[in-house]
């Protein structure tokens, strides 16, 4: 595991009900992460978020609002956290919480950390 591993790794951990974290490229290819889920189906969730974000950053873009900072999605089983973080680089965290109330703000708060963390690795 590299470093943008680690520092995934340690975002997973800090977040209830966490089941994985990627730090991929702008064209949505896993650099490293950490996940307790099928590697294959994870870089290719990690992949298809790369691309909402990447529509989001056109569509913000054309109104000159500035690109997303980070997005939620929540679904039935998974919500899924994206940050933003350097040269179109971005973060991911998806927390599946059984009891029905996963941990948004924690997972959002671990999110920005490790952005940051990611941002001085690539430096």
């Amino acid at each position: 595991m590299t470093a943008f591993g680690d520092i995934m790794r340690r975002a997973v951990e800090a977040t209830p009900g966490a089941i994985g974290g990627a730090f991929a490229d702008s064209e949505g290819e896993m650099v490293d992460g950490f996940a307790t889920y099928d590697k294959h189906e994870w870089a290719c969730l990690t992949a298809q978020y790369g691309i909402v974000l990447n529509q989001l950053h056109s569509a913000f873009g054309t109104w000159h609002f500035g690109g997303p900072e980070y997005f939620i999605a929540q679904h039935t089983d998974l919500d899924v956290v994206v940050h933003s973080v350097a040269q179109g680089y971005y973060a991911l965290l998806a927390v599946k919480d059984d009891r029905g109330s996963a941990p948004l703000a924690i997972a959002l708060s671990s999110l920005r950390t490790a952005a940051s963390e990611l941002r001085k690795e690539m430096a």
